[in-house]
């Protein structure tokens, strides 16, 4: 949910407008105003162009509380529209409901190139002050929805993401890497993921962290969870993403062989989009991939940064029961040590169970050279119940992610 915050006046003047941008292909860019009793028309068009620059908009609709479409295409049509959705805010504070965002739908668009995942906030303030500000920013691009990891740390993490505006809800899970909490950010009205890991780390490896994880602002794939910010709170560093209301596979045990097809199609075109960055997983496991309720599939906890996959490893003993026998051993990762992860998992999703009986997956104590033993010495558990046109395409699947020679994964 989206936010319109009021000044401690609530006069109109001093009202922080959020105005939400349909866009054909189902999306949405939200664009704050912190002026919006003096926005015109132009205002609004020139913001429509930078997020559909390859369209031409002559006019934009809303709804009226009856549902119907009410287009606007002059500065008065504008002024009516704002005072109709001023006296609706006014209502629903009085009835003490959420605050709906402005939803205005552009006329005449083509769909655009990119489509804005995440639902950034484009903020129009100049600075920190808070007083009035131009109602367009000339920070929007002209011809992408891009940003620069600076432009989009300071729309996503202008003091809207801290631990004050943070009330934590439902715990989703625990493990070595921390907690993930489901939780509700109050400015925006959005429901969230946070991670909340414990590290024993100075403040300089704080900094590192920061700012390896600003390449996540760049991340633009439906298969990669969708990143907010983070922030450390003393020893803590959470970790605000997207949420994800179907939870983790690793939940659902043996997984239907055409719903598992489309699962590794999509955990595939997430890791290709992961390793075209220069990004390595390094946690491939079912846990690891989210699913919601609108049938998406998307990777989380990937190791952008390194100092925080050191920092993790250092504090939290144990060996990840996915880990590659390079891994293991010590030798260099790659990206075919991601591919025997997802070997290892696309096994456990079509058996139902861990595919080495033998090794406790979520034991803390599990000792390198005794899973290094079981990889050497246990073949892979056998198919056989499955259908026979499922069982040799998983087979042969599960086979080259595990072959002996790194380069033939």
């Amino acid at each position: 949910m989206l936010w319109l915050a009021l000044g401690p006046s609530h006069a109109m003047e001093n009202q922080v407008l959020v105005i939400r941008i349909k866009i054909p292909d189902g999306g949405a860019v939200d664009w704050t105003v912190h002026s919006g009793p003096q926005l015109l028309f132009r205002d609004v068009l020139d913001v429509i162009g930078q997020v559909l620059p390859d369209a031409t908009t002559t006019a934009f609709e809303y709804e009226d509380e009856d549902g119907d479409r009410i287009t606007v295409r002059s500065d008065e049509e504008m002024k009516a529209m704002l005072s109709y959705y001023y006296s609706t805010v006014m209502e629903q504070q009085v009835n003490g409901q959420l605050i709906e965002p402005l939803q205005i739908f552009p006329r005449a668009c083509k769909p655009p190139g990119k489509r804005n995942i995440h639902g950034l906030k484009v903020n129009t303030r100049a600075g920190p002050s808070h007083h009035s500000s131009p109602a367009v920013s000339d920070s929007l691009p002209s011809n992408s929805l891009k940003k620069s990891s600076a432009e989009l740390k300071k729309i996503l993490a202008n003091g809207q993401m801290n631990e004050q505006d943070i009330r934590y809800r439902d715990t989703l899970g625990h493990g070595n890497g921390g907690t993930v909490y489901k939780a509700y950010h109050v400015p925006s009205g959005k429901i969230l993921a946070v991670k909340v890991i414990l590290l024993d780390i100075t403040l300089e490896l704080q900094k590192q962290i920061m700012s390896e994880l600003e390449i996540l602002y760049k991340c633009d794939s439906s298969y990669i969870i969708g990143f907010y910010g983070a922030f450390f709170v003393e020893n803590r560093i959470s970790i605000c993403t997207e949420f994800m209301d179907g939870g983790s596979l690793d939940v659902y045990r043996k997984i239907p062989e055409h719903v598992l097809g489309r699962i590794a199609v999509a955990v595939v075109k997430g890791l290709t989009y992961l390793w075209s960055l220069k990004i390595l997983h390094r946690d491939v496991k079912p846990s690891n991939m989210l699913v919601n309720t609108r049938g998406q599939v998307k990777l989380c906890d990937f190791g952008v940064s390194t100092q925080l996959v050191n920092s993790i490893a250092k504090t939290y003993v144990g060996t990840n029961a996915y880990m590659a026998p390079e891994r293991i051993s010590g030798e260099q990762y790659g990206i075919h040590s991601d591919v025997w992860s997802l070997g290892i998992s696309f096994m456990e999703l079509a058996l139902g169970r861990f595919p080495y009986p033998q090794i406790q997956k979520n034991q803390g104590s599990l000792m390198p050279l005794q899973l290094l033993q079981c990889i050497v010495d246990e073949s892979l558990p056998s198919t056989i119940h499955l259908p026979a046109v499922k069982r040799i395409s998983l087979q042969n699947h599960v086979q080259l992610c595990h072959s002996p020679a790194q380069e033939e994964r």
